[in-house]
């Protein structure tokens, strides 16, 4: 016959083992968490959509000042979604999550190339300078476009 004081210990010594282990599988995470939290600032499609930032807020500069409020307002808030939605995305701990923010980014995107169009057609920016940022955005798409896809159906 076994003796359940022997027993008990027993388990319990392997109980103590076994959270041990997690506890250390627990800490390794967390700690490559906090290596990782600011990962996203080292990616092209971060860099590229922080550049597009800056060009734009220079661009938006020249406009006159009737359209401080205006066309100029709404260019300011979308351009700056697009790596806003990115940082907010990656920092997501699901793959649906951070589709669903990269898609968000992709469509504050869309919303700047229209507002960058309007903004040559009514002669605030050049066909020069809006061609520029047009291949800005036409890049800054494809990466966006493949992260979403990276993250369907995950």
């Amino acid at each position: 016959m076994v003796d359940r004081r022997y027993a008990a210990g027993r388990v319990s010594s392997e109980a103590n083992s076994q959270l041990q282990r997690v506890k250390r599988a627990i800490y390794k995470r967390s700690e490559l968490n906090k290596n990782n939290m600011h990962n996203f600032r080292k990616l092209k499609v971060y860099t590229l959509a922080k550049d597009l930032v800056k060009n734009v807020y220079l661009m938006i500069d020249t406009f006159p000042t009737t359209e401080k409020y205006g066309l100029a307002d709404q260019l300011r808030r979308a351009v700056i979604s697009v790596p806003s939605n990115i940082a907010e995305g990656l920092g997501r701990s699901t793959h649906k999550d951070k589709g669903h923010f990269m898609q968000i980014a992709y469509g504050s995107l869309m919303e700047v190339l229209a507002q960058v169009d309007i903004a040559c057609d009514l002669g605030y920016i050049s066909m020069e300078q809006f061609l520029k940022l047009e291949e800005l955005i036409v890049e800054e798409s494809k990466l966006l476009y493949g992260m979403i896809n990276s993250f369907k159906d995950k």
